[in-house]
């Protein structure tokens, strides 16, 4: 008998993990909330469950932002072969970064997603009250003591010491290769520790909204609800605003022209939710429709791929807000920048990690002091968010290796005004 059951249990466990972990997370999502609802005030034995999986991703934090920032930062050798190019590509991902962010942040504050939630901060959750000046703000971000930043997990001065390491280990040239490989093979492992915490993830949610759907009742699902929108919108508005903007002034380009050409590479993110999966039909569209060099696109959309956050950005924008009005606490102007700095930074090494949207939300909230209960809210939800947020980052992706081949001469400004279709055309006659 006992043997039977070990081979049923056997086989629904094989079952249950070959189920994508984003469909996971939202079965433990509404087995968590239909558990709360019944049990009510009692679903709160199933807190420490949760608390147990923000634990795991709190571990994460200091060592995976600062190997993955290092990787990120000296990865841009490139730089040196392809001089202008590099340096162009590096601000121009860092400056659409931070705007990504401000739309997110601005869309979530008009929109307020979050407002009327009323849940209650965890004791623990300290929130800062006496704003400090501008130049206060700056002189904090720099660590005097880089090791002790380390340790008390002071998420800025570990970025802005990582990111300065980084640096440091290019300019050394060849000298630096050693420590370079070191990093690289550190950033790997707290990937695959990433991949292994994530796995915990729908048994974490369904602790937590256990608890929040126990304490707070079905109300809270309209608030999810709002924030898919707002992460939408904010993405429609910077894709449509934004990115048609630069390319109309910056490259004096018609961006309908380009939306046409990306259509393929748009899909593929949508339905996989992976830039880097998404990185072949990007290539593909940025030689073939748009035509882009491929000694630029080459260059320029692997380098975006592994730097380039804009979607991720704005959705951490729009989420903090939201867990922020979720707990009743009113954030700083210093909380907004410091935000923006926050994501802007970290967006250098977050790409082609597992669950690096709600990882990097988690250090975000952490930065200002924002409750990691609201984690398990958009837990969820976050491959609804994830789809939108992918788009972006491809797009932007795109975006960038136009713009640059454009100021670089090497684009075919003939093809790329050309339609899908004719732009298919020509490669064919290319290829006869």
């Amino acid at each position: 008998m006992s043997t039977k059951h070990t081979s049923w249990f056997g086989q629904w466990w094989s079952s249950w993990v070959a189920v994508p972990l984003w469909l996971q997370i939202m079965v433990g999502m509404l087995l968590g909330i239909l558990t709360g609802v019944s049990l009510g005030e009692q679903a709160t034995v199933l807190k420490p469950v949760g608390t147990l999986f923000v634990n795991t991703i709190k571990m994460l934090i200091v060592p995976l932002v600062f190997c993955s920032l290092i990787v990120g930062v000296t990865s841009m050798q490139d730089t040196a072969k392809m001089g202008r190019i590099g340096v162009k590509s590096f601000a121009f991902y860092l400056g659409s970064t931070s705007i990504a962010i401000s739309v997110g942040l601005a869309v979530g504050h008009f929109l307020q997603p979050g407002k009327g939630l009323a849940m209650v901060a965890a004791p623990t959750a300290q929130v800062s009250k006496a704003p400090p000046s501008v130049a206060d703000t700056l002189i904090s971000i720099v660590p005097t003591n880089p090791v002790a930043a380390l340790a008390s997990g002071q998420i800025l001065q570990v970025i802005v010491f990582a990111v300065a390491l980084g640096v440091s280990l290019v300019l050394i040239g060849e000298r630096g290769k050693a420590a370079i490989n070191l990093f690289e093979s550190l950033a790997e492992a707290m990937y695959k520790l990433t991949d292994i915490v994530m796995k915990l993830a729908p048994y974490g949610v369904f602790g937590l909204m256990a608890w929040v759907a126990g304490e707070y009742g079905v109300g809270m699902l309209m608030p999810l609800i709002k924030v898919i929108v707002a992460v939408y919108v904010g993405c429609f508005l910077h894709i449509v605003g934004f990115y048609s903007l630069v390319l109309t002034v910056f490259a004096k380009l018609n961006p309908v022209h380009f939306f046409k050409g990306i259509s393929n590479a748009i899909a593929v993110a949508f339905t996989t939710s992976s830039s880097a999966g998404t990185l072949p039909a990007s290539m593909k569209c940025a030689s073939e429709y748009l035509g882009v060099n491929k000694k630029i696109s080459s260059f320029v959309l692997p380098l975006g791929t592994t730097i380039n956050m804009d979607g991720t950005a704005l959705y951490q924008g729009v989420t903090a807000l939201f867990v922020a009005q979720a707990f009743g606490i009113d954030l700083s102007w210093v909380d907004y920048v410091t935000i923006i700095l926050t994501a802007t930074l970290a967006s250098i090494g977050t790409a082609g990690v597992p669950g690096a949207g709600l990882v990097m939300l988690t250090l975000v909230l952490t930065t200002v002091g924002l409750p990691l209960e609201g984690v398990a809210l958009i837990a969820g939800i976050d491959r609804v968010l994830d789809m939108a947020r992918t788009v972006v980052n491809v797009s932007g992706d795109l975006v960038a290796t136009t713009v640059i081949a454009k100021s670089e001469g090497e684009i075919d400004v003939k093809h790329y005004n050309a339609s899908a279709l004719e732009s298919a055309e020509i490669v064919d006659k290319m290829k006869t």
